[in-house]
């Protein structure tokens, strides 16, 4: 199969993602999603039981009163979902290798053609994503993006992790693969 050229290269999409963290950061702070979640979780449990969630450490810590104006955090959410919205509309039959609505074929060639199947592991995936980054204390975005560009040690660290599990992974996934 012939490869068709990319939409955009990938100079122009990291040079267009340089300027939004530098923009994003200097009006903002650091990018990070899966922080919003526990901000979130800490603001509802201080309305709650506030003596149960300041006896919390993790709830104490992220559930202050500068903490309640989540709404940007929720924008930066809702975002990633329209962005992929618009991004599968103008490019939708654009795709390298597949059609609109399609699986990779090297998905379908491992596990078969099953949208529940492949719709399950995403999710999964993403919970465990999103567990591992609470864990790690931010997620890619946080970590990979911000954390990187600003040389933290930690996000450092991360990065050669994720992409360490991630490749350890995917040898073990479609290790039947020729």
């Amino acid at each position: 199969m012939e490869d068709k050229p990319a939409i955009i290269s990938w100079k122009a999409a990291g040079i267009s993602l340089g300027l939004l963290l530098i923009f994003a950061t200097w009006f903002h702070g650091p990018l990070g999603v899966s922080t919003q979640f526990v901000v979130t979780e800490a603001v509802v449990a201080h309305k709650i039981a506030p003596q149960a969630a300041e006896a919390n450490k993790y709830m104490a810590k992220y559930g202050k009163k500068s903490d309640w104006g989540i709404g940007y955090g929720w924008m930066l959410v809702a975002g990633m979902f329209v962005g992929g919205f618009v991004a599968s509309r103008v490019l939708g039959d654009k795709q390298p290798e597949q059609d609109k609505g399609s699986m990779p074929s090297m998905w379908v060639a491992t596990f078969g053609s099953s949208t529940t199947k492949r719709n399950l592991a995403a999710f999964v995936g993403g919970a465990l994503l999103l567990f591992g980054a609470r864990l790690a204390g931010g997620c890619t975005s946080g970590h990979m993006i911000s954390g990187i560009s600003q040389l933290a040690i930690s996000s450092f660290i991360f990065g050669i992790c994720t992409f360490g599990a991630a490749i350890v992974m995917a040898k073990y996934l479609y290790r039947n693969r020729g």
